[in-house]
């Protein structure tokens, strides 16, 4: 056996393609972060403010490393899929239709109701006290076009971590595990746990993580994965992954996997109750009721593929490489 190349498909084995792939994002993002930093400097300079400085205390920073973080994703993926995986772009989960825009619908419509229940069950417990509304944490800015900042960051996040975690990582670890022991769907199943286990890797070094919030994020990767298991398409875990963040951070100010995001809120809130169930400085994603929430998130996607499908099965194509012809060449482009 040869421990780099597939001889059948004439491409590099699953391992070494999510490594490359992995490297290649880790080394785009900061390049994109530094590309879009000076050009707001250099703006920042014909309009005379103090470069550096002017950087660092501006709300658009964030906005900045969610760009640079789609940036990267959409240029290893490419570059993965192009010389790789040798399959086109269409195959991560986005053969866009009515259906996936349908989906997509979905997934936010999922997020906003998920983390309004835990807003109501903590309000109702007497953990939150609201203490204020519409508010800009932007200086001079309205809060209309504050929103507009937390919104944009969390659409990117939403699209990146969701290409890279579920599109590429998922889908390429289930062809490396596919085999005769374990067969397509066994091969979907063991690589959405893999991935999932990964994505809650990721973000143990954020603020105020503990071993409970590393774990539910890793939970979380089964909800946001659930949809994309079940129909090979990043419709609704990207629409999900987004308002599920968008909500918890920016409607109900909860923080967001330990993170505070400035922009704006609909809600100020103070904290109580027991951390163990609120998830204290990390937010909603480190307690107790975070698992409850993820657990209803993926019995109601089950609901929504049985009601739009008309069943529920893994979506084993995940599993399985590239058609004989697109494997032939990366130049081969598809219809």
């Amino acid at each position: 056996m040869r421990p780099f190349f597939d001889e059948g498909t004439g491409r590099l084995r699953a391992p070494w393609r999510l490594l490359l792939q992995y490297l290649a994002y880790t080394v785009a993002v900061p390049l994109f972060a530094n590309l879009l930093a000076g050009a707001f400097l250099l703006a920042g300079m014909g309009a005379g403010s103090s470069g550096t400085s002017a950087l660092a205390g501006s709300p658009l920073l964030p906005v900045i490393g969610g760009v640079a973080g789609l940036g990267g994703a959409l240029l290893s993926v490419w570059l993965a899929g192009r010389f790789l995986d040798r399959r086109p772009f269409a195959d991560f989960g986005f053969h866009l239709s009515g259906g996936w825009w349908l989906d997509l619908l979905f997934g936010m419509a999922l997020g906003a109701l998920l983390m309004t229940t835990v807003f109501l069950v903590q309000s109702g417990l007497g953990w939150v006290t609201v203490t204020g509304s519409f508010e800009s944490l932007v200086p001079g800015a309205p809060f209309w076009l504050a929103v507009l900042v937390p919104a944009t960051l969390f659409v990117c996040v939403g699209f990146y971590e969701e290409l890279v975690s579920r599109g590429y990582q998922l889908r390429n670890a289930a062809e490396g595990l596919n085999s005769s022991s374990l067969g397509p769907r066994g091969a979907v199943l063991l690589a959405w746990a893999l991935s999932s286990a990964f994505f809650g890797y990721l973000h143990a070094a954020n603020p105020n993580a503990t071993i409970l919030s590393t774990a539910n994020v890793a939970l979380a990767g089964l909800m946001l994965g659930c949809g994309y298991v079940l129909t090979g398409e990043l419709a609704i875990p990207i629409g999900l992954h987004v308002t599920w963040n968008f909500f918890q951070g920016t409607v109900f100010g909860f923080p967001v996997s330990g993170l505070r995001i400035g922009g704006a809120t609909f809600l100020s809130i103070e904290q109580g109750g027991p951390d163990l169930w609120t998830g204290g400085p990390f937010g909603p994603e480190g307690g107790l009721l975070a698992p409850a929430a993820m657990a209803l998130g993926i019995l109601l996607t089950v609901l929504w593929v049985r009601l739009r499908r008309g069943r529920v099965a893994i979506h084993a194509p995940i599993a399985k490489g590239p058609k004989p012809e697109r494997a032939s060449s990366p130049y081969v482009s598809s219809s």
